[in-house]
């Protein structure tokens, strides 16, 4: 009789995400064990106690997800169980803490489609402008815009002190050059809209963080992405299944991508993932750079 697929879902938080918990199931996962309060420290001793107990071949049907809220952290824990690996008891692992990895890809990647299939541009060398920039999202879709080549500004609606903060901590570890910015009154929000070329909202549900007075100055806007499906959208004017459609307060050029364009794409790549730690002939390691890939083979 062959072992059933058991997926252990740690997190460093009070609960586990019922969402992730239903994509594993609905990815064909047999069951998925909860685990809460599992610190960084726990997770070399977590990871050994999931590959001893079933033998190298039931190994294999054995995976880790790593939840929280925590995006670097996340990142330092999927290390972590990497390194407590003993081939060949070796299980995939999976990080996507709230959904910031296969977020931020699939946020990033909808810009991407739809900035070469309307301007046929790339973003590089794009002036990025990311509200909402210091939640686990906002700064790992950050991180994947300035990889592919944009110069990324992180502006704080509450003044500079958190957006320096994500700025420093994802400069330094990953030798970025993000650039923080104080957007705190309506004169400096709008200069920062007025030089963006793209825009990306990523701050809470029900949160208008661009309205139209603020696109009335992007003279320069070609794509705007809002991450908010719970009215008032984050972007003024712009809706929630938005695929590439004209953002008529802006520039006259520019288009916008709605929250459920980008959430088709992260059901999808999260799945896709579930699913490879499956079928997967050798143990996987999934964290943001693997959730952007699929992101992009997806819209190619």
């Amino acid at each position: 009789m062959e072992k059933p697929y058991l997926l252990h879902f740690a997190t460093p938080a009070a609960r586990v995400s019922p969402f992730d918990v239903n994509m594993a199931y609905d990815a064909g996962w047999n069951a998925v064990i909860p685990y809460a309060g599992v610190t960084l420290e726990d997770m070399a001793g977590f990871t050994q106690d999931a590959i001893f107990s079933r033998g190298p071949k039931g190994a294999r049907r054995t995976g880790i997800f790593i939840g929280g809220r925590d995006a670097l952290l996340a990142l330092d824990m999927l290390e972590a169980a990497s390194q407590a690996m003993v081939p060949p008891f070796q299980v995939s692992v999976c990080a996507d803490p709230s959904g910031a990895f296969t977020t931020a890809a699939a946020l990033v990647a909808k810009v991407e489609q739809v900035l070469a299939r309307v301007h046929g541009q790339t973003l590089e060398g794009r002036t990025l402008t990311l509200f909402g920039g210091t939640g686990p999202v906002g700064m790992m879709a950050a991180l994947l815009a300035a990889r592919a080549g944009a110069r990324v500004t992180l502006p704080g609606h509450d003044g500079l002190e958190r957006a320096q903060q994500a700025v420093d901590a994802l400069n330094a570890r990953f030798g970025l050059d993000l650039l923080p910015a104080d957007a705190s009154s309506t004169a400096r929000r709008q200069a920062l809209v007025a030089d963006s070329e793209v825009l990306l909202a990523t701050a809470k549900a029900g949160v208008r963080v661009v309205d139209a007075a603020d696109l009335a100055q992007a003279t320069r806007l070609k794509v705007a992405a809002d991450l908010n499906a719970v009215p008032p959208s984050g972007v003024e004017g712009l809706a929630p299944l938005d695929d590439g459609a004209p953002l008529a307060a802006a520039s006259g050029q520019a288009v916008g991508v709605g929250p459920l364009a980008v959430g088709n794409l992260k059901y999808r790549v999260q799945q896709d993932l579930l699913r490879a730690m499956i079928e997967a002939d050798s143990p996987l390691l999934l964290g943001f750079a693997e959730c952007f890939a699929q992101a992009r083979r997806h819209v190619a």
